[in-house]
């Protein structure tokens, strides 16, 4: 799972929770969104494709089952529950209409990751890994192409080495001299030209980047939730 950037969805109404998992799952190479209620996923499930989803069974208004049971055969995507120790009900119920597994709070993130890992494993193919789709984009780092709106855009080596490292730190900012590291050059303005030309690849209005954008007096940062 090391090459492997999994875009997980965590629904949690718990801001504290919602903060833990992303923390852990982030600093395992895990491509990560939040959702605080099962309202606000649905709408992120329309325009990002997730992996995999962990979602908390009592959340105000729609609980996790109810989402579940409506938009499991719709989203096709791995779900585990978190649940509290005495939702033994809600539990079995919820992998009679499609979990995959459950995890009880309070729990240890290892555990939470060995199981996202294990799921992974059975249900990913080889062929997707290192492929993430967000919006109106999708990007291959095996094919070194970027697929946006219809039109395929080619990536270089160089380009390809940013974008991973990005992809792999979301909401990361990265100064000219860390990329600059990365890439073994030592130019900034090359280096502003290299995220000129990426822009140009990702962004729908390349002059107002919504998901390249540029901290001022900091450096780069690519926002994917």
């Amino acid at each position: 799972m090391d090459k492997f950037i999994a875009h997980i969805l965590v629904v949690d109404d718990d801001d504290g929770i919602r903060s833990l998992v992303k923390k852990y799952l982030n600093e395992n190479n895990f491509l990560v969104t939040t959702s605080e209620n099962s309202e606000n996923a649905l709408e992120k499930i329309k325009i990002i494709k997730f992996d995999l989803i962990v979602l908390d069974i009592m959340m105000p208004g729609k609980s996790g089952l109810e989402f579940l049971k409506e938009n499991k055969k719709k989203i096709k995507t791995p779900v585990i529950l978190l649940t509290a120790k005495g939702e033994a009900n809600e539990r079995i119920e919820g992998l009679e209409i499609g979990a995959d597994d459950y995890l009880p709070k309070p729990f240890e993130p290892k555990e939470l990751i060995l199981r996202i890992r294990n799921i992974l494993n059975k249900t990913i193919k080889k062929d997707q890994k290192r492929v993430i789709e967000f919006e109106n984009l999708k990007i291959d780092l095996n094919k070194l192409l970027i697929f946006k709106n219809n039109k395929e855009f080619k990536i270089n080596a160089t380009e390809k080495t940013i974008l991973e490292k990005m992809i792999n730190n979301p909401g990361k900012t990265f100064s000219r001299e860390d990329i600059g590291q990365l890439i073994n050059l030592n130019k900034e303005r090359s280096i502003d030209v290299i995220i000129t030309r990426l822009r140009k690849k990702i962004e729908i209005d390349p002059k107002n980047p919504k998901f390249l954008q540029t901290i001022r007096g900091v450096g780069y940062v690519l926002w994917i939730e």
